[in-house]
């Protein structure tokens, strides 16, 4: 288990993180999530043992991480970090090499990875001849390279088609399913939310949302219902708990504040003619992500 336990961390006098805590449990992915600033890298660094921090302790199965334990962590940052005049067999020597692997294991476990990804004919390109969408299949294989026990992926969808998030989804559910503990942030939350259960948001550097997102989802309360058919917006906005009503290319989304309001909507509409949809769903987790942080910059 990844425990982050009440970790604060200065530059200077700037509080990058304010007093974090969370754990990340075994097969488990964990969303953290923010805008830009919030304090994700720091974050990743410290939990590599990359960078110091100032206050609480990070533990990987009860130990404080060092080098001694760094081997068995995997990395994708947001940006390109790999070596572009290296192939991609030698850049995976290097990696592999970095981590404590024997040639012998980084071969095979390259094969591997390269026919999964459908990528075995670029093994001896240089990176640099690589489209973006394939460097960063190649940057994903090289943090997984290692079968790592705690991998953290930062923004691991940049660069590719739906067919290709799909092969990473998939990858991403394995690792799960054997056990490593993930750390999966993206701006995406219709991509967070195909994996995760758990998050924790941060705006400044400080959770403001954390936990499940079905209890998260509970706690917001507001609901959206769709509907399709001839309605009358100011009706509707009349009806008591109606925050919003929105018109979108072939029908409607009436926003609510809660439950007790479906009742209400749905005597409106009964005696409606042509009214061919009501669906009541639940609140996004963008939705949620755009309502909180907001808040948390108007206090």
């Amino acid at each position: 288990m990844l425990k982050v336990e009440h970790v604060t961390k200065y530059y200077g006098d700037f509080k990058a993180v304010d007093d974090l805590s969370f754990e990340v449990k075994e097969g488990e992915i964990f969303g953290l999530l923010g805008v830009n600033g919030a304090g994700k890298t720091t974050t990743f660094r410290m939990i590599m043992g990359l960078l110091d921090y100032q206050g609480g302790k990070i533990l990987l199965d009860g130990k404080p991480i060092d080098y001694s334990v760094t081997d068995k962590i995997g990395f994708l940052t947001e940006e390109r970090s790999l070596l572009t005049k290296l192939t991609v067999k030698e850049q995976a020597i290097f990696f592999g090499a970095l981590k404590g692997m024997s040639n012998k294991k980084i071969l095979e476990k390259l094969d591997e990875l390269l026919e999964r990804f459908e990528i075995s004919q670029y093994k001896d390109k240089k990176i640099k001849e690589l489209s973006k969408g394939n460097q960063q299949k190649v940057q994903f294989i090289m943090a997984i390279l290692n079968d790592p026990k705690l991998l953290i992926l930062d923004e691991p969808f940049s660069g590719l088609d739906p067919f290709n998030i799909e092969l990473f989804k998939d990858e991403i559910l394995r690792l799960s399913r054997e056990g490593s503990m993930i750390i999966f942030s993206s701006h995406r939350m219709d991509h967070v939310e195909l994996f995760c259960k758990k998050l924790v948001i941060l705006v400044n550097g400080k959770s403001v949302i954390s936990g499940y997102i079905k209890d998260i989802k509970k706690d917001y309360r507001k609901m959206n219902i769709f509907l399709k058919g001839d309605i009358e917006k100011e009706k509707l906005l009349k009806i008591g708990g109606v925050l919003d009503v929105i018109e979108h290319a072939d029908e409607w989304e009436v926003k609510i504040e809660s439950s007790d309001i479906i009742e209400k909507v749905f005597q409106y509409v009964k005696d409606r003619k042509n009214i061919t949809k009501f669906m009541v769903e639940e609140p996004t987790l963008n939705e949620i992500f755009v309502a909180k942080v907001g808040e948390s910059y108007e206090k």
